[in-house]
């Protein structure tokens, strides 16, 4: 199967096989394209490379959603727990939606999800996903 992950100005295009879940695949070509991400089972690679700078946040984002954004089915992550916990950094849409549609931040596309992440990390550190810290709070990046 062949994915690609669409950046502002690079698309990723890389050999994954179905089992490959949860991994990073080692080929990458960079191209020139517009910003969407294309398929399925490189959200890690999206998650990896927006978080590059705040590494508890690809951690949490391990964490909160197995990496995983959008389901087979093409329809959006929510939570098991709370349904209105969405997308791959299990945004609350009961408590963000409103300021989330206030920045025009779209919390249902991956590129929206991570925004609206950084923007609640800025502010509050990682205490929006304290309820995940058992599984994130020991890795090395929590801890730097």
């Amino acid at each position: 199967m062949i994915l690609a992950l669409f950046t502002v100005t690079t698309v990723h295009t890389v050999d994954v096989p179905e089992s490959a879940y949860g991994h990073i695949a080692n080929q990458v070509l960079e191209v020139t394209a517009s910003s969407k991400v294309a398929s399925i089972g490189q959200t890690e690679a999206v998650v990896r490379s927006y978080f590059e700078d705040i590494p508890i946040m690809i951690e949490v984002a391990r964490c909160e959603s197995q990496f995983r954004h959008e389901l087979s089915d093409g329809s959006v992550l929510q939570g098991m727990v709370d349904p209105a916990d969405t997308g791959v950094m299990q945004i609350n849409k009961r408590y963000h939606l409103e300021t989330a549609v206030n920045l025009d931040i779209d919390v249902d596309t991956i590129e929206g999800n991570l925004e609206y992440a950084r923007y609640l990390y800025d502010k509050s550190g990682t205490q929006p996903w304290s309820a995940s810290m058992p599984c994130w709070g020991n890795s090395l990046s929590a801890n730097v």
